[in-house]
């Protein structure tokens, strides 16, 4: 690396500067400060963990995003975490013994092999909440109003500046989801077609969830040939949009098992309380589409801005999780990424954060090694004061400057 390059970051891998690092930190602090409200307990995970507790039962997704390193003390294999739920997760069930329902939250970066999407970034700053021991249908609304609150503090936080209009987040829509469903396709494929190999499987499945009808009439033909399921998974893409799609879901799959009416049930209970509690919320429903991680068992759901592709935020049921750290424990939760959050925000988040930045003034202080100053300049850092030495030459535009008069340093207002 010649020393014209060796600025230069790895691909995905960005920084924060100083604009952009206030309204992160701001935004970090007002969500933890929302979670704190609804009883939730901050927790901070290490960045690196042996891969025996970071990657056992999470799934292939999360391994293969998992960068890896050997621990020079105990020449043991150890990963950084690509997910801060896993961990969770662990201290929930192992470092808190895993009694009665729990309600943590975390905030940190975490590190990424590959960026999720073209643009996104490989080391985010992830934030989110987690509530353990309670399987019931109350957590998952509980998780996603939370959720919806979240994305709605954002927006009144930074929608405006300077009393300045704005759209903010626009209208946000809800997109509920249950592994339940793809569980029980899945299933009914393999029964039809125990010989199939798990390539095709995963290519079927690829092209239910890019909606393509073309590449189904293509793939099942040879794979499925003669089977009934066949009708089911050229019609399963369009299962998607409004309540109607749930009657739809119950007439088309019903037949794969109590566990997808159940499934549907709780995708129905659901959208009726989120729709009291926030009307202008529209919920739309995807029934061939698993996002997040593979560890989700029930339950998923994202929140989206319309104009904007990606999910602001996105979460879902894990139960059991807990398994491999000695306790099985019932988990839902959700995360969003602040530096995505920023991206979205864009320039609107920067001239919300202008009078949080500039509500103080910046006093210069002169370069000396008067003790007295020193004392004084102490004393109104632990007041809360700005005070820079030598602020004349420095990048910050000083509002006031320290001199001395009749031997006592006082503050003077720059005219």
């Amino acid at each position: 690396m010649t020393s014209v390059d060796r600025w230069m970051l790895p691909e995905g891998v960005d920084e924060l500067l100083p604009e952009r690092a206030a309204v992160a930190e701001q935004l970090r602090r007002n969500i933890l400060d929302l979670l704190k409200s609804w009883g939730y307990q901050l927790v901070v995970p290490p960045l690196i963990e042996f891969t025996d507790s970071l990657l056992i039962g999470m799934g292939k997704d999360i391994e293969t995003q998992s960068f890896r390193l050997t621990d020079q003390i105990s020449g043991k294999s150890m990963a950084v975490r690509a997910d801060i739920t896993p961990q969770t997760a662990r201290i929930d069930a192992h470092s808190l013994k895993a009694e009665g329902i729990r309600r943590l939250c975390y905030a940190g970066s975490v590190l990424h092999t590959r960026p999720k999407t073209l643009m996104a970034s490989r080391c985010p700053m992830q934030i989110g909440a987690e509530i353990y021991g309670d399987a019931s249908i109350s957590a998952d609304i509980e998780v996603i109003s939370l959720l919806l609150e979240t994305l709605q503090l954002i927006d009144s936080e930074f929608t405006s500046a300077h009393g300045t209009a704005s759209k903010g987040l626009c209208k946000l829509t809800l997109d509920l989801g249950h592994v339940s469903i793809y569980n029980a396709v899945r299933e009914a494929i393999q029964a039809a077609a125990p010989e199939l190999e798990q390539d095709d499987l995963a290519l079927i499945f690829d092209a239910i969830q890019r909606k393509s009808l073309p590449d189904l009439k293509c793939l099942l033909p040879s794979l499925l040939a003669g089977h009934a399921i066949t009708e089911t998974l050229y019609q399963l893409p369009s299962l998607c949009g409004g309540a109607s799609v749930l009657v739809e879901a119950k007439a088309l799959l019903g037949s794969l098992g109590q566990g997808v009416v159940e499934a549907i049930d709780q995708l129905t209970q659901v959208a009726e309380v989120i729709s009291q509690r926030f009307t202008a919320v529209e919920v739309y429903f995807d029934l061939a589409e698993i996002r997040g991680y593979e560890y989700h068992t029930c339950l998923v759901f994202a929140a989206y801005a319309d104009g904007h592709g990606l999910a602001l935020a996105n979460g879902g049921r894990y139960d059991n999780i807990g398994k491999v750290f000695g306790s099985e424990r019932s988990a839902t939760g959700f995360n969003t990424d602040i530096k995505a959050l920023i991206d979205f925000l864009g320039s609107r988040a920067i001239l919300a954060a202008q009078p949080i930045n500039s509500a103080r003034e910046i006093i210069a202080a002169p370069n000396s090694d008067d003790e007295s100053l020193w004392n004084y300049v102490s004393q109104l850092r632990s007041a809360g004061e700005i005070v820079i030495f030598n602020g004349e030459a420095g990048t910050e535009t000083p509002t006031s400057l320290l001199v001395q008069k009749a031997g006592n340093w006082v503050v003077e207002k720059i005219k």
